[in-house]
């Protein structure tokens, strides 16, 4: 994917059980800040027709990278893409809620605490929260596929290969 600049880092099982500035040692992560999380949302809201994830643009899944600092403003992601369809679809067609744990694994892959927008089974549309490409330095954590694996990547390279949505969506 043109990517050179990442790593895998297998973390301790309790991982999860630890405060985020023990997480941000045990990667050795440059701060709280570039440590981030992968999360599936479902457009309840999606007309009848929109059910995959083909059309980019009006999707009924998106996968969500933010920091674990920060909080999810939905109404972002949601004014962003009635921005992007060009006003067509109405407002009240972006409804966007966390997908239930089955429904994310059924489309990634990966289950809870090791999704990761890399390598999924379905493409779903990425959208990167504007603060983590702002980080420096150029480089963030997230899932790396299972439980206790976290892989590291350049922001930059990320961009470039996986082509997100850069959207303020946190607060």
């Amino acid at each position: 994917m043109g990517v050179s600049d990442f790593t895998f880092r297998t973390v301790p099982l309790d991982y999860y059980d630890k405060t985020l500035e023990e997480r941000k040692e045990i990667l050795g992560a440059f701060s709280v800040n570039h440590l981030c999380k992968s999360i599936v949302l479902v457009n309840t809201q999606a007309p009848a027709n929109v059910i995959d994830c083909s059309d980019h643009n009006n999707s009924k899944y998106y996968i969500v990278v933010i920091q674990y600092v920060a909080r999810l403003n939905a109404e972002n992601i949601k004014n962003f893409l009635y921005a992007l369809n060009n006003q067509r679809i109405p407002k009240k067609r972006f409804n966007l809620r966390l997908a239930p744990e089955e429904e994310s694994l059924k489309l990634t892959g990966f289950v809870h605490n090791a999704v990761t927008c890399v390598g999924m089974k379905t493409e779903i549309p990425v959208i990167l929260d504007e603060a983590i490409a702002k980080l420096q330095p150029d480089f963030f954590w997230l899932g790396g596929g299972e439980v206790d694996l976290k892989l590291g990547i350049n922001t930059s390279e990320f961009i470039s290969a996986i082509k997100p949505f850069l959207v303020s969506c946190s607060s």
